[in-house]
């Protein structure tokens, strides 16, 4: 599965976005960040679009107007109210870059907290507040952001790679269902694998897979919500439908069939 084609995954309501765009990220700053994500928005005085999430399991480093700021892995969907007039260029930083930007992620999950990173800020803000279309903006500001990622991030290590790698298998994979499967797949232990999780994500194993699983139900139900939920436990390796609907209460908050119902009233 392409990063283009898996990025849609973690919306919850894709048709309440505002303007938006991610791009994927090519050549070296490929290894250390997953894609880019430039949304703007502009509402209508004294009302407010809820954005719902149920986020990769990753940190991102974002930059807005008012902040700059350091958005570390969720155990659980969250959400963002968005009033008036804004913009946002985000990083999806992938395990091997979280040493040097992050330091410690497990101590950002769940949490968003401000970043003293003034040289970034400035360059960024210097061209999404100019006078010039959406995507000269977007462009621009994505080649600010490289630029200063670049400067910063040294060759990735082994160990990075490897965690990288586990990310991606325990995302893309269907037979992976289990620790012990995710652990054979890449040839480690599963010590090795906690070990991985902990440094590079601030996740253990067990949600990285959870999370790839929650989300492809999530995009099955939007995409065809008359889907059999029984059926679609099965699919993705759920005992039955009480265990679906058990990690989707745990996560989201609700059960599947009041999520197909609030995405069929969007």
């Amino acid at each position: 599965m392409s990063d283009t084609s898996a990025a849609s995954r973690g919306v919850l309501y894709p048709a309440r976005l505002p303007t938006f765009h991610r791009e994927p990220v090519t050549a070296e700053l490929a290894v250390f960040v997953r894609w880019f994500w430039v949304p703007e928005w502009n509402i209508d005085p004294g009302r407010t679009s809820r954005q719902h999430v149920i986020g990769f399991p990753a940190c991102n480093l974002v930059v807005e107007n008012a902040m700059t700021g350091l958005s570390g892995p969720t155990s659980r969907a969250s959400y963002r109210d968005l009033t008036g007039k804004g913009w946002a260029v985000g990083a999806l930083l992938r395990p091997a870059a979280v040493p040097a930007i992050v330091g410690d992620p497990a101590a950002l999950r769940d949490a968003y907290r401000q970043v003293d990173q003034p040289e970034l800020a400035t360059s960024v803000r210097a061209v999404m507040n100019a006078d010039t279309s959406f995507e000269e903006r977007r462009v621009a500001a994505i080649a600010a952001f490289t630029e200063w990622l670049s400067d910063r991030l040294v060759a990735p290590s082994e160990e990075g790679l490897l965690a990288n790698r586990m990310v991606e298998v325990a995302e893309t994979d269907p037979s992976v269902l289990s620790v012990g499967d995710l652990a054979a797949r890449l040839d480690v232990s599963t010590r090795t694998l906690q070990r991985l999780a902990a440094k590079y994500v601030g996740l253990p194993p067990l949600a990285l897979i959870r999370r790839r699983r929650l989300q492809e139900a999530a995009e099955r139900l939007r995409h065809k919500p008359d889907l059999d939920l029984t059926a679609l436990a099965h699919e993705l390796g759920y005992v039955d439908h009480a265990h679906l609907s058990n990690n989707f209460r745990a996560v989201l908050g609700f059960n599947p069939s009041a999520y197909r119902h609030s995405v069929s009233a969007t």
